[in-house]
């Protein structure tokens, strides 16, 4: 679903997965060549209706947030966001999260063996 967005929801679902929530004015300042405030708030109004985003007020203003998806959705989102923000590079896109998770358990640090060592096995 995520790619078949038009580039502008695109762009705004791909702004607010990296928030844990924006107004308006939050998603415009992100925009690159960003459009009128009541256009971009017709787009989140588009996505709430798509059911991909939620807003709720907090002091007065609209704070939107995206909605919890199920595993299609997000592995949809995720290879759009390898796409647009790694070249396509899912080893880019891991060493960046790693970067951001410099303090993963021994538990996490197993699970993604495990799924390195899976990645390998399908390989051959």
């Amino acid at each position: 679903m995520i790619p078949a967005l038009p580039r502008r929801e695109r762009e705004i679902f791909e702004i607010l997965c990296g928030a844990d929530g924006a107004t308006v004015a939050d998603v415009r300042e992100r925009l690159s060549d960003a459009p009128g405030y009541s256009a971009v708030r017709t787009l989140l109004s588009r996505l709430e209706g798509r059911g991909l985003v939620r807003h709720r007020e907090v002091d007065g203003a609209y704070v939107y947030e995206l909605v919890p998806q199920g595993a299609d959705v997000r592995e949809s989102a995720l290879r759009q966001m390898v796409r647009t923000l790694f070249d396509g590079s899912a080893v880019s896109a891991a060493t960046a999260l790693l970067g951001l998770s410099r303090d993963l358990s021994p538990a996490e640090l197993d699970r993604l063996q495990s799924a390195i060592d899976s990645a390998r096995e399908t390989q051959k």
